[in-house]
Formats: structure tokens, C-alpha cells, sequence
């Protein structure tokens, strides 16, 4: 059987090659722990001089999310698997935040949940034609972790704000318009790309290299396609209580204000309420791991709430994509509902 996760060392490139093809390379409890041990060997390798991510040559995807089926059958047991692969994940998202070394991520395909995780907290991130991002997990009851509370609401304006709440998705160019990649390649490049990174000499400095190396490749994006809709993004997407978002987007005159209107009709009107207060309590937070300690709290307790496992059933397991949420309204969800995902946990809280 091959590894979840290739680690190689091509001179100075410590490799990350996701390699679970039949989940588009969805991560497992398995796969962040040997990140995590090869991140820890690499932060103090003179010899590296960074770490590059990405998925299987000749395989779709570059990385979907998390098991979500794992984390639902462990959330309507007693929860215990679950946890320890937050715990084992957000460890991992720490540990990129922090790494001291270029972290290039190349996002050449599906990138979701956990691809987001274990790819936006570095430091470059490379979207091809083919990237497909995005923060789903509204609509199965979940909520945008792996470090959502922190990046999203640091996107520019309103931004991360709409991306987290209805789950919309970046195509191509218009995820490094939108700064969640910093760079754009075409795919048909980044062969040349691990060449040139493999054969550079980075004895000046890694950083101001691997930024060389992919300033000359990479293609500026123009404006992306969400731009004519920033105003109302900005405008709609404002207010700290989800049920006057609603209300701007019932009040707004622009046509795509309503589609976006009736596409959080569909979601979990909970998972709205928790997400965002995930985000704005995030983007209070100055200490990355202070916003992962947040996450695992309400991923502690999610994993178990009636939404989370009525959304798998609907959209993963049955299929028939037709959740009944618990409460079935924003407005019937209450601050009391929304603020126990956020409590303490006591001995029990995420250490690092």
C-alpha cells in the first residue's frame, strides 16, 4: 500500500507530495502527523532551504478537504477520533504558520477545507487554470476551520466574510486575485518551476530566490470576476449579526445580492451564526495559535451537534442534499446556541 504523503529531499527541496488519489488527497490524522514530523525535522536542516506541496503527478485534485466521513461516524460514537485529528490537524497548521522557511504550496487542482489548511499559511501559494477553492463546510454543518477564523477575515473587505458563509468557490486567476494564493503559474509550468527551485542557489537568501524564481513566471491577475460585486459584498456582508446580513441582501437592488440570499438559505443556519463569530473573534486575534485553540473548541464540540451529522447524511452519505437543520432559521438560532461552541475546555484544550 503507498504513503497518504510522499516526504522526499531533492537538494535543497524538502517535498510534501500529497498521495491519496482515490479522496482527491483529502487529509487524514495519518498524513498531518507526517507532515508535522517533517516539518520539525526541516525547520533546523541547513540543508533545507524550503519546502514545497503538492499532490500526486498524473492524479486529480491537489486536496479536497479532511475525512468527513471519518469525523462523522466519530462524532455519532463518542467523538474521541475526531478530535485527536483536529487536534493533529491544527498542530500542522501552527507549524506552517510558523515554519521559518519558504512554504510553497502549488494548488493545482481542487483545494478545499483541509487543502486550505495545509496550504495558506505559508508563505507562497500557486494557483494554476485548475484550482478550485473553496470554504464549504456551511453547507454540512461544519464550519470553516483549519485556520478560516484567521486568513478569511484578513482577506480584503468583506470578502472572506461572503467566502465562509456561502461556501462560494475561486476558480483559476480569481484565487490570487482575492490574495488567497500569491502567485498564479500555468500548470503547463510548473515542471520548470521544481526544476528551477531545484537547481537555484539560495546561498543569498531563500526567500528573495523562490520570490525571483516565481515573479518571473507568474502572470498577474487582472481584477477577478467577483469585483463587480465587492460593493455589495462589502455593503451586505458588514454587520457582526447574520440576521442583519440577511436583511441587506433582502434590502440590496443588485440581482446577485439575491443569489447569494437564497444560496445561505440552503446552508446551516447555526454553522452561519458560529462562522461568524469564528471570523470576527479571529480577526481580533494577534497569535495564530490562539485562533486554532478557538477552532478546536467549537470543532470539539461540532463534530457531535445534530447539524454536522444531518448535513453528511444529506450531502455525502444519502445524497438527496436535502438537510433538515436544527433550528431550521437563522433567527431561530440563539446567541446561547451560537456561544457554547466557544467556551473553554479546560484540561482538554489544544496545546502546542
Amino acid at each position: 500500500m503507498s504513503e497518504p504523503v510522499i516526504i522526499t529531499e531533492e537538494g535543497p527541496i524538502g517535498r510534501i507530495t500529497l498521495n491519496r488519489p482515490e479522496a482527491l488527497h483529502s487529509l487524514n490524522q495519518d498524513m498531518c502527523e507526517i507532515v508535522l514530523e517533517a516539518l520539525a525535522r526541516w525547520a533546523s536542516d541547513d540543508a533545507i532551504a524550503l519546502v514545497l506541496v503538492d499532490h500526486a503527478e498524473g492524479t486529480r485534485g491537489f486536496c479536497a478537504g479532511g475525512d468527513i466521513r471519518m469525523l462523522a461516524e466519530s462524532g455519532a460514537a463518542d467523538g474521541v477520533q475526531a478530535r485527536a485529528f483536529f487536534a493533529a490537524e491544527y498542530r500542522m497548521n501552527a507549524a506552517i504558520k510558523a515554519f521559518p522557511k519558504p512554504y510553497i504550496a502549488l494548488l493545482d487542482g481542487v483545494t478545499m477545507g483541509g487543502g486550505v489548511g495545509i496550504s495558506v499559511h505559508g508563505t507562497h501559494r500557486v494557483a494554476t487554470e485548475n484550482t478550485v477553492f473553496a470554504m464549504p463546510e456551511t453547507g454540512i454543518g461544519l464550519f470553516p476551520d483549519v485556520g478560516g477564523g484567521w486568513f478569511l477575515p484578513r482577506l480584503r473587505g468583506q470578502l472572506g466574510i461572503w467566502l465562509a458563509l456561502t461556501g462560494a468557490r475561486l476558480k483559476g486567476l480569481d484565487v490570487a486575485a482575492a490574495r488567497v494564493a500569491t502567485h498564479y503559474v500555468p500548470s503547463e509550468l510548473l515542471a520548470n518551476l521544481r526544476s528551477q527551485l531545484r537547481q537555484a542557489d539560495f546561498s543569498n537568501g531563500a526567500a528573495e530566490m523562490v520570490n525571483e524564481i516565481l515573479g518571473a513566471m507568474s502572470h498577474s491577475p487582472a481584477a477577478g470576476s467577483f469585483e463587480p460585486h465587492m460593493a455589495t459584498i462589502n455593503d451586505c456582508f458588514a454587520s457582526d449579526r447574520a440576521e442583519e446580513i440577511v436583511a441587506a441582501l433582502e434590502a440590496s437592488e443588485d440581482p446577485w445580492a439575491h443569489e447569494q440570499l437564497e444560496t445561505l438559505r440552503q446552508k446551516s443556519p447555526e454553522t452561519i451564526k458560529v462562522a461568524l463569530r469564528q471570523l470576527r473573534e479571529g480577526a481580533r486575534l494577534e497569535d495564530f495559535r490562539e485562533n486554532m485553540r478557538m477552532e478546536y473548541r467549537i470543532g470539539w464540540r461540532k463534530v457531535q451537534s445534530a447539524d454536522f451529522l444531518e448535513g453528511v447524511r444529506a450531502v455525502i452519505i444519502d445524497k438527496d442534499n436535502a438537510p433538515n437543520w436544527s433550528p431550521s432559521t437563522i433567527e431561530g438560532v440563539s446567541d446561547g446556541d451560537v456561544a457554547r461552541y466557544f467556551g473553554p475546555l479546560g484540561e482538554d484544550e489544544l496545546d502546542f
